[in-house]
């Protein structure tokens, strides 16, 4: 007969790669919301999930490296990518704006 140990508890770091002894799982802490008690976490295949605290706590965890190889978006590079992507639409929107200014000039040159 086995006897079971007691599992090991570590509190959700953000970055921190985790190990699921029992599920043989590997995840990394995305964000951690502790007035809704929420754990958003990312497995190695990409799929994100989010965890209540209760379930945190019945995780037979145990610290890991990220993973070799690992090819998942860094936290911050994801960000600085959201941003871009604004910044891209609001140029986007002064372009439309010097188009229509350039069509307009255009009809005033001919009336004259």
């Amino acid at each position: 007969m086995r006897i079971r140990a007691v599992a090991r508890e570590f509190e959700p770091v953000v970055g921190q790669w985790y190990e699921n002894i029992d599920e043989n799982d590997s995840f990394r802490v995305l964000s951690v919301d502790e007035d809704a008690e929420l754990i958003e976490i990312e497995y190695l295949d990409g799929d994100i999930e989010e965890i209540d605290v209760d379930t945190w706590a019945e995780f037979d965890l145990e610290k890991i490296e990220q993973p070799e190889g690992w090819s998942g978006a860094d936290i911050t590079k994801k960000v600085d990518e959201e941003e871009d992507e604004d910044e891209d639409e609001d140029e986007d929107w002064d372009d439309d704006e010097d188009e229509d200014e350039d069509d307009l000039d255009e009809e005033t040159d001919e009336n004259y």
